[in-house]
């Protein structure tokens, strides 16, 4: 596992501590993928109800609060495929 993706999975279980209902997967283009689901934040590339794609700028920018997700999607900087509705419940991690 990378050090960006096991970064990522460590702050995303501090903003997430209960876990969520259903599974979203971040995909970080070269570096590798992130789901999280009722266990929490982890490393790995199952399938998962909506996949957020973006770069490591777009992420990590994200992560910082430095970019809105829904401004990294209106931009084109963040891809959205599956279930919109269970995307949107993440926003509150990214603020």
């Amino acid at each position: 596992m990378s050090d960006v993706i096991e970064a990522a999975v460590a702050a995303l279980n501090e903003r997430i501590e209960d876990g969520i209902d259903g599974s979203v997967k971040f995909v970080i283009e070269d570096e590798g993928s992130i789901v999280v689901d009722a266990a929490g934040a982890h490393a790995g590339d199952d399938e998962a109800d909506v996949t957020l794609t973006a770069d490591l700028d777009t992420f990590r920018a994200m992560m910082e609060g430095d970019l809105n997700p829904t401004a990294a999607f209106m931009s084109g900087k963040l891809t959205i495929d599956g279930d919109m509705g269970m995307a949107m419940k993440l926003g509150a991690a990214f603020a």
